[in-house]
């Protein structure tokens, strides 16, 4: 796929999305870059928001995909930040229904609102209501189009500040990619104040090699795709496990619900979404690299795969692992967190979805046939809140 011609690949519908998950790579050290230029400029924002506060609420938001990236960096921050901020992810779809749960008058507030095109009503709308609820309100900004709605409204601001992302993050594709990856590393570089710069920096490098690895490796994930299924079962746990809902998404949208699809973490998938699996499924672990929380993602592969139920049993894993189930095994070159093991796990998933939407001919770059499903939300009605 990826060593395709492209105009094959524009006969397929399937060019933009294919180049826009392909150059991730190097977006990722764009990203690094970016941080590493702006970084005094993000302290000196940081202190604003949180010198000679108590405690500073942190509010993760975003629609859809963006929202995603939210819940994946809470659950790595939570257990490693020493800064005196508390980390929540709400999508924005639910702060604006529902602002009066989760803003308050007298809280310090950073709203870090996650957008590609910052043209979305629901992120629009909860910059203002934040503005308009919290007295000590600042916003972070994360988007990937600088002429944008979102990046334009916060720009000449005080208590507001706007990372840009690549420009080609901005992806012109209907799926969020780049996007996608782009604002998830820029957000856990931003936060994640327990590693040195130059340990992110090699973490960084470490996810652009395996990037790499999983588009070089692209013909063992064709195989999987070629099983015959009709159901994909995405696990994981921790951050990992956040990241499973996007998995999930990407091969829906770009299959537009031709193959069903399932997420859950890999304790909590016995409780009743196991009876998902049938003789066309395939269920996939992205298994952790904590040895701990790993054990539980193998005992998930193991029973699957021992109850003979499902028509493929994946591991994607950092490193070897043991068991009968079969394995996508990334080269292990030195340490990661979790957080950055979802890097590389997002194209192996990303390279799923495409291919899957091709298997059953339907076009990528434009996979909602109807138009009823669009690129940014239309139809979206805001109503004002007193």
């Amino acid at each position: 796929m990826y060593k395709t011609e492209k105009s094959r690949l524009e006969e397929l519908g399937a060019s933009i999305t294919v180049g826009e998950v392909y150059q991730q790579p190097q977006l990722w050290e764009e990203v690094l870059k970016i941080y590493e230029d702006n970084l005094e400029e993000i302290e000196k924002f940081l202190d604003l928001v949180s010198k000679e506060k108590n405690r500073v609420k942190v509010i993760f938001t975003g629609a859809g995909t963006s929202a995603y990236v939210g819940d994946i960096v809470e659950r790595h921050l939570k257990k490693i930040s020493n800064r005196n901020l508390d980390f929540e992810a709400i999508a924005t779809t639910d702060l604006v229904s529902n602002p009066y749960d989760f803003f308050t008058k007298d809280e310090t507030t950073l709203l870090v609102s996650f957008a590609r095109s910052g043209n979305s009503p629901e992120s629009l709308k909860a910059v203002e209501l934040a503005n308009q609820i919290v007295d000590d309100i600042y916003h972070l900004a994360i988007t990937c189009a600088a002429d944008g709605k979102l990046a334009k409204g916060l720009k000449e601001e005080t208590n507001a500040f706007t990372l840009l992302m690549p420009e080609p993050s901005n992806d012109q594709g209907f799926a969020m990619t780049g996007s996608f990856s782009c604002m998830l590393l820029m957000s856990t570089l931003i936060f994640d104040n327990s590693l040195k710069l130059e340990e992110k920096a090699k973490r960084v490098h470490e996810i652009i090699r395996l990037g790499r690895e999983v588009i070089d490796r692209e013909e063992e994930i064709q195989e999987i795709v070629d099983l015959d299924f009709n159901r994909v079962v995405y696990l994981g746990s921790g951050p990992i496990g956040a990241f499973t809902r996007e998995a999930q998404l990407k091969i829906l949208e770009l299959t537009a619900g031709q193959i069903a699809t399932c997420f859950d973490t890999s304790m909590g998938f016995r409780h009743g979404p196991k009876s998902f699996v049938d003789e066309k499924t395939l269920v996939f672990d992205f298994i952790s690299n904590n040895d701990y929380t790993k054990l539980y993602d193998l005992d998930i592969l193991n029973e699957v795969n021992e109850n003979n139920i499902a028509r493929g049993v994946i591991g994607v894993s950092y490193g070897e692992v043991k068991g009968d189930f079969r394995k996508f095994n990334l080269s292990k070159d030195g340490e990661l967190e979790d957080v950055f093991l979802v890097f590389p796990y997002a194209i192996f998933a990303q390279t799923v979805a495409i291919m899957a939407s091709l298997k059953v001919n339907n076009k990528p770059d434009t996979p909602s046939a109807s138009g009823t499903v669009n690129r940014v939300v239309k139809g979206v009605i805001i109503h004002p809140y007193e």
